[in-house]
């Protein structure tokens, strides 16, 4: 590949002067009639990659590329350029004899970053490399900034993040993490397609704040004259649906939560939530670990994967109820304790703060958070909740005290959630009223709501049903050994530089 003869550090007086140098130029082209900008189209046929993995094919063959120069050679009469293209780079040979002279001048007076388009012929240099030797070349874009700096390139991630386009120019491997993002969403979509499921879109603007822990983002319908707020969950239009009789539904959603922001949180984030009438959270668990499965195989091509260097075997999923995983980990037994005091006793003895009231349920709930997630390296199923903090999940026949719920982690982190579906609408109304007015006393500006649209759906009778949502972003951080959530968001939020 033709090696950068502009890779020099830029200072701020650099800068300004290549700003000028560059605008000078645009003015030049403008004034002779060859305003870059005035181009509408160009046909190419061919793009690097795949003249590289076919060389055969290509070889001798005429072929109209397009994409951005990153590198240059000029030399007096020949010259060597790299060019990358969207799919990757390959090297041109440009030649005065070939484009003419009037061209080849022109050609002398382009910069790194400018978008130009190319026709010649495939052949491969002296030195092997697989090349396109031009007979035209034409500027299509004129760059007005220059790009970072080739042997240094981009690497502050706040720059990063804030430019992604720079970003995705200058560094080929994050457009890889997002090329595997859009695999991976196809690959769900298909896997999910082909079990009968049927993908659908639920309304982002909702009219109440449901009653849900998370807290929403506002608007104003003004024709309307009502407060909206963006939702925090599909969930429950979805299971409105399986009560209309759509036996199998999912939804691939934006999601919006005005809350902290982390390496594993952003403020808007994607899920899919599917529903499936008769079958519970056991039919659920095997559809994740069929699903995850066939993810890294196909995406990683082997159920045994690298995450910050630690080996993830997706091929193998360990299932524990909560009480179990707090009794492997903390040595606490939720079955040895006769009353909520027992377990409050039990947490002090551990250092481990609840609240005054807490009840049983809620104690293991805490030593889960204190002892037990940061165990979860491999793939883990943690079910069967206490129904203190599972709203929206159908109790055990057998013990009430607990619900039909898993959540899955791995690398100590929750990947999702699912339930056997809480499907009796008036425990669902007296949970939902729980906790609201749990939520209003806590803060007395809250305007969450009891959904009661929902409660009358319900009302109408919705069958035993089995629920899952996980969270896409987390999942493409898996599958492609990224350290944050910004690394996968092509546009994650940032606050405005002032």
């Amino acid at each position: 590949m033709a090696q950068n003869n502009e890779n020099v550090q830029i200072n701020n007086e650099d800068l300004s002067e290549i700003l000028k140098v560059r605008r000078d130029k645009l003015a030049a082209l403008c004034e002779a009639g060859n305003d870059p900008f005035v181009k509408t189209k160009y046909d190419l046929d061919s793009y690097s990659k795949d003249i590289k993995a076919d060389y055969e094919a290509f070889e001798g063959k005429t072929v109209s590329v397009a994409g951005r120069i990153i590198s240059r050679r000029i030399m007096g009469k020949a010259s060597f350029v790299g060019l990358r293209d969207g799919e990757g780079d390959i090297q041109l040979y440009v030649r005065r004899d070939d484009v003419g002279e009037e061209d080849y001048a022109a050609f002398k007076k382009w910069d790194i970053g400018d978008v130009i388009g190319v026709k010649g012929f495939v052949f491969k240099t002296q030195t092997g490399e697989i090349s396109i030797h031009a007979n035209h070349i034409e500027l299509l874009a004129k760059s007005l900034l220059p790009l970072p700096e080739k042997f240094h390139g981009l690497k502050d991630t706040d720059t990063r993040y804030r430019q992604r386009y720079v970003d995705l120019i200058v560094n080929p491997e994050v457009r890889d993490t997002f090329l595997k993002r859009s695999e991976i969403l196809r690959e769900i979509r298909s896997f999910l397609d082909n079990k009968g499921y049927l993908e659908v879109d639920t309304p982002i603007l909702v009219p109440i704040e449901i009653g849900a822990s998370a807290r929403p983002f506002k608007t104003h319908h003004n024709t309307l004259d009502m407060d909206m707020y963006l939702r925090i969950e599909t969930e429950l239009y979805l299971k409105r649906l399986i009560v209309g009789g759509m036996n199998k539904v999912y939804e691939v959603g934006r999601i919006f939560r005005n809350e902290g922001m982390d390496t594993k949180h952003n403020p808007e984030f994607t899920t899919i939530e599917l529903y499936e009438a008769y079958t519970d959270y056991h039919g659920m668990m095997d559809l994740v670990e069929e699903l995850n499965k066939t993810l890294a195989e196909k995406i990683c091509g082997s159920t045994k994967i690298t995450y910050q260097g630690t080996e993830i075997d997706m091929g193998h999923w360990e299932r524990l109820t909560m009480a179990e995983a707090v009794k492997k980990y903390s040595g606490c037994d939720y079955y040895a304790w006769k009353t909520d005091e027992d377990a409050r006793a039990a947490a002090k003895e551990k250092h481990v703060e609840v609240a005054p009231d807490a009840t049983k349920g809620t104690v293991l709930a805490e030593l889960f958070d204190a002892f037990v997630e940061e165990k979860l390296i491999q793939p883990t199923f943690i079910y069967d909740y206490p129904v203190e903090n599972s709203p929206l999940a159908k109790r055990k026949p057998e013990d009430p005290n607990f619900t039909e719920r898993f959540e899955y982690f791995i690398n100590a982190t929750e990947f999702g959630n699912a339930f056997s579906e809480l499907n009796d609408p008036i425990d669902q109304k007296e949970r939902f009223e729980k906790q609201v007015a749990a939520k209003r006393a806590a803060d007395p500006d809250c305007k969450s709501e009891v959904d009661y649209d929902y409660i009358t759906a319900l009302e109408y009778g919705m069958p035993p049903t089995g629920g899952l949502g996980f969270g896409i972003d987390r999942l493409v951080m898996l599958l492609t050994d990224s350290p944050s959530i910004r690394d996968v968001l092509l546009f994650p939020t940032m606050k405005p530089i002032e």
